[in-house]
């Protein structure tokens, strides 16, 4: 699982990012968000993404001030996304060794074969750093050297992901999972935290109104019929949780001007 971090000011480019694509579906999870290159600066701090999803032109700190403040150091793929009359400007990543750059609107099917891209390059490093480490084991007297621990992510977090993927539409719970691992319920949410930046609850959450908003966007099933779909047996609290993540309710949502497959956002 590949840690995402999205930099953009734009509320409705972030969210369209964060709601309207399918991370895990790229083997990827968005563990956090920011509106400008001071927050993300902090975030790749906290979070060590392996992917930057960032705009170009930002206030406070704009995205290529943070990347050189940090790419060198924290090792991070990017990806740069911006308008066409900022590209001149956005050629600079270059020599921060940003291959990847992504033209707005954003067509998501670029963005997918961009991500799987950069993730096939993350675990071929992965893999050559542990034949390196494999070698340099063989060849060492302490088989504890602490500079040979790997970074191998938990399969508890991978299946509890792939559990929500499954059944994000019934009613699940840490404690169901609590008794087939054998592991507290407080551990494993610790565990599901520190790889993904959620707890469990939030990122189930999460992703049902990632499957919401799917439903929504074709406009063939009532709202109160796309809440029981996505998992939510009550309908107030869908409206409650949809708008604490999308920033409105469904109905304005559906309302909304300009929401297309390729850039997938509104003008509002």
């Amino acid at each position: 699982m590949y840690k995402i971090l999205i930099v953009e000011d734009e509320d409705t480019i972030r969210k369209g990012l964060l709601f309207m694509v399918d991370w895990l579906k790229v083997n990827c999870v968005v563990a956090g968000e920011a509106v400008d290159g001071e927050e993300g600066l902090e975030k790749i701090k906290e979070i060590r993404p392996d992917i930057v999803i960032t705009d170009v032109k930002m206030p406070f700190k704009d995205g290529l001030q943070m990347l050189e403040e940090s790419i060198a150091e924290y090792g991070y793929e990017a990806i740069i996304i911006s308008g066409f009359s900022e590209f001149e400007y956005a050629k600079k990543a270059i020599t921060l060794n940003v291959t990847e750059y992504l033209l707005k609107p954003i067509d998501f099917g670029h963005l997918y074969q961009t991500i799987e891209k950069l993730t096939d390059k993350i675990e071929a490093n992965r893999k050559m750093r542990e034949y390196m480490e494999s070698r340099e084991l063989a060849s060492s007297e302490s088989v504890l050297a602490p500079q040979l621990l790997t970074t191998t992510k938990s399969k508890y977090v991978s299946n509890m992901l792939e559990y929500i993927k499954a059944h994000y539409n019934q009613k699940i719970s840490l404690n169901s999972l609590s008794k087939e691992y054998g592991f507290s319920t407080t551990y494993l949410n610790a565990k599901f935290k520190q790889e993904t930046n959620y707890t469990f609850n939030d990122f189930l959450n999460r992703y049902r109104v990632l499957q919401a908003v799917e439903l929504l966007k074709h406009d063939k099933m009532k709202v109160y019929e796309i809440a029981k779909e996505v998992g939510f047996q009550d309908y107030k609290y869908f409206i409650l949780v949809f708008k604490k993540y999308i920033g409105c309710s469904p109905s304005k949502f559906l309302n909304a001007q300009g929401i297309s497959e390729t850039a997938g956002l509104s003008d509002d």
